[in-house]
């Protein structure tokens, strides 16, 4: 019977619709655990789809995020080359400042040079205006004392007239070649600024475009991040579900094993009933036949005696108990429905924190600490993660309604998956395990099953004593 009773618990506490209306209520019928069952897989079905969807996702960002990286290596390249060209400019117009500093004492020399023919020929000028040009040669002519002195002033007149026609040649020479060098020096440095200027805007875009592919790299990278984030969540999701699945396959293995049972009590109970039938007919006809034989041994005798001896009933042995009391801090085992599962101050509350949702609150204490069971369960889950640490799910069923309460952070665990836990029973240690600062218990209150969005979720203090 007891066997019995702890089958129809467990599957009951395992939360999946049984309402205990009395003592001897059954569990939920088989046809039932089948479909939460099926319930369960095609939920874990769904999940494994999400998780599949996931992993393309991720995929696909990482490729994306692959083929940006291989961009920024090759807008990198091209802005190297560019920094060599812009270089090579640098340096070409640091050599036509040095040439146009070249040119400058070059335009200072002829400078001076054209400033002296413009002295000789003001002279020229001058003596042309007072001696009235040609007639001055005139008189060199005339002046000659020989024809042979007249041959040689003619030489000399000629003479001088070409030199003059140099002088006003080579003038206008040097100034076109200055106008040439400087018209030439000037459109080379001109050129060489608009061609390093031209680099600079090539580099700046090419910059620009190395910014807006770190910027998508960064983006890819938050956006892979928040799917291997819920990726992470769909499969502890798929764990809790498989978990689940293995508890209701106990839960019918257990209800097959009680109704086979109560069967064979039936039946013992039949053969038991036939059995002390079939005893009390024989004792019946056992008595008809001696009843004569009594009568006639009462008539002929005429008295007996009677002998009776007793026993001592011996003294039980006396027994020693031991008692030993738990030194730590044990929570009180409230009335309610559900029980404070540790002792401790409540450090944060349910909402808002951190830009992200609490969904739970954390229940601070120093010292070792006892975490308990806040009501009676079936462990559905019993490990490390890598957020909660050391964790535990109970799964509840109280008056036919589904409750998952999550115990996260231990320093250690005391009840495994599928273990039946009582109301108050320690289950664990407070702890600082997983993303956790500082010790304490985070302790969640779902009404129905966990899932990563947490949906479930209601603030424990509105149904624990504060």
């Amino acid at each position: 019977m007891k066997k019995n009773i702890i089958a129809m618990n467990a599957s009951i506490m395992i939360g999946l619709g049984s309402i205990l209306a009395a003592p001897s209520a059954y569990a939920e019928s088989l046809s039932d655990l089948q479909q939460k069952k099926e319930s369960i897989q095609e939920k874990r079905s769904g999940v494994e789809s999400n998780i599949s969807d996931t992993e393309k996702k991720i995929d696909n960002l990482q490729d994306k995020q692959l083929t940006a990286e291989e961009q920024i290596a090759a807008i990198e390249a091209k802005i190297a080359e560019s920094t060599k060209k812009i270089d090579a400019k640098n340096a070409e117009i640091t050599q036509t400042k040095k040439e146009i500093e070249a040119l400058k004492e070059e335009i200072k020399v002829l400078k001076e040079r054209i400033a002296k023919r413009n002295e000789v020929l003001k002279e020229r000028a001058l003596s042309f205006q007072e001696t009235g040009g040609d007639v001055n040669y005139l008189e060199v002519l005339f002046g000659s004392s020989s024809f042979g002195d007249l041959i040689d002033r003619v030489g000399a007149v000629a003479t001088i007239a070409e030199a003059d026609r140099d002088i006003l040649k080579q003038h206008e020479l040097d100034k076109k070649d200055l106008e040439e060098k400087q018209t030439a020096v000037e459109k080379k440095l001109a050129s060489l600024e608009v061609a390093k200027a031209e680099l600079l805007e090539i580099q700046k875009q090419q910059k620009q475009q190395k910014q807006e592919k770190a910027a998508l790299v960064k983006k890819l990278k938050q956006q892979t991040k928040k799917h291997e984030d819920e990726k992470m969540g769909l499969e502890e999701e798929k764990a809790n579900l498989a978990a689940q699945e293995t508890a209701i396959k106990s839960a019918i293995n257990l209800e097959q094993n009680r109704l086979a049972e109560l069967e064979a009590a039936r039946k013992k109970a039949a053969a038991e009933a036939k059995k002390r039938a079939e005893q009390a007919a024989a004792q019946a006809a056992s008595q008809a036949a001696s009843q004569a034989a009594e009568s006639k041994k009462q008539s002929s005798s005429s008295g007996s005696s009677a002998k009776s001896s007793s026993s001592p009933s011996p003294s039980p042995s006396p027994s020693s108990s031991q008692s030993s009391s738990n030194v730590s801090q044990v929570p009180a085992v409230s009335s309610g429905t559900f029980t404070r599962p540790s002792a401790g101050y409540v450090s944060s509350t349910m909402g808002e924190r951190w830009n992200k949702q609490h969904a739970g609150i954390d229940i601070a204490a120093s010292g070792t600490v006892p975490v308990v069971a806040a009501a009676d369960g079936v462990v559905s889950r019993s490990y490390f993660s890598s957020t909660y640490g050391n964790v535990i799910f109970v799964t509840h069923s109280i008056s036919g309604q589904q409750w998952t309460t999550v115990y996260a952070h231990l320093s250690s665990r005391q009840a495994s998956t599928g273990s039946v836990v009582a109301k108050g029973q320690q289950i664990g240690i407070m702890g600082n395990t997983g993303h956790s600062y500082g010790q304490h218990l985070h302790f969640e209150l779902h009404k129905g099953a966990w899932n990563y969005s947490k949906s479930n979720a209601v603030n424990p203090l509105n149904y624990i004593p504060n």
